[in-house]
């Protein structure tokens, strides 16, 4: 199954972008000349209107740059907004920014980035080459197919060895549905809930299951005790029929006890 995506730099998601609070980034946009349609960037984490996308409207060709200071901690989403933005972010323009607290985040072993997203194409699951994009099932709020990280059954197994903790940077490109992460067999240590940090943001301890909003985010923590392979998933389960799983591997001799 092939589908037309749109893409930051090739990929879908975008690649992650990384900053510290009360840092001052420059980001510079190009739309590549081959290009079909004008776009630009919406992040987040950027406070100003339209997110940095006033700025950044890059018809094909075009490069364009603007700079923003990162005044508040958290994991935010970062998508095109050109008009009509539901179908440039179902096209897989989407991608996470973090901007971390000053101090830093905790330390982990291993560290990854999963981002969910949505197909709405034409002919049903299962059609065989190039899927043309469905225009209704978009409005209809009704995905073909529902990813993580672009792909049905998501990227590359992800691989950790038994013992070692782990944060998964978790974001919804959207566009219609919200979202139930849950990693089967595993309980999140701590979770951040929609991504908050910082000084009075609650964090929450021994989740099974955390909702995760259209273009929005959260952040979860937990140690690996019994090596296997474990499903991540959206819990609303019959998107897993959709294509919404990704898998751990824990590697380590057996934990009997």
């Amino acid at each position: 199954i092939y589908n037309n995506y749109w893409t930051y730099n090739g990929q879908v998601p975008g690649p992650m972008l990384r900053v510290r609070e009360g840092d001052t980034v420059e980001i510079t946009l190009h739309n590549d000349k081959t290009s079909l349609h004008e776009h630009n960037i919406d992040l987040h984490s950027v406070t100003g209107p339209g997110g940095g996308a006033t700025l950044t409207k890059v018809k094909p060709g075009q490069s364009k740059s603007f700079s923003w200071k990162a005044l508040q901690p958290g994991l935010y989403i970062y998508h095109c907004a050109t008009s009509n933005v539901s179908v440039h972010n179902s096209h897989g323009q989407y991608g996470l920014i973090l901007v971390e607290p000053k101090e830093g985040l905790p330390k982990v072993d291993k560290e990854f980035y999963v981002v969910q997203g949505e197909l709405y194409t034409q002919g049903g699951i299962g059609k065989k080459g190039l899927v043309l994009f469905d225009p209704q099932s978009l409005l209809d709020g009704n995905p073909t197919y529902v990813t993580f990280n672009g792909k049905i059954g998501g990227a590359s197994p992800m691989k950790v060895k038994k013992g070692e903790t782990v944060r998964i940077y978790v974001g919804n490109g959207g566009v219609n549905l919200i979202s139930s992460f849950h990693v089967i067999g595993e309980i999140f240590d701590t979770v951040y809930p929609e991504a908050a940090m910082g000084k009075n943001s609650a964090i929450f301890k021994n989740v099974q299951t955390t909702a995760v909003l259209p273009g929005g985010a959260t952040i979860v923590e937990f140690k690996t005790d019994v090596p296997g392979k474990y499903l991540l998933v959206d819990h609303a389960l019959s998107r897993m029929n959709k294509g919404a799983w990704a898998s751990l591997e824990v590697e380590g001799s057996p934990s009997p006890d």
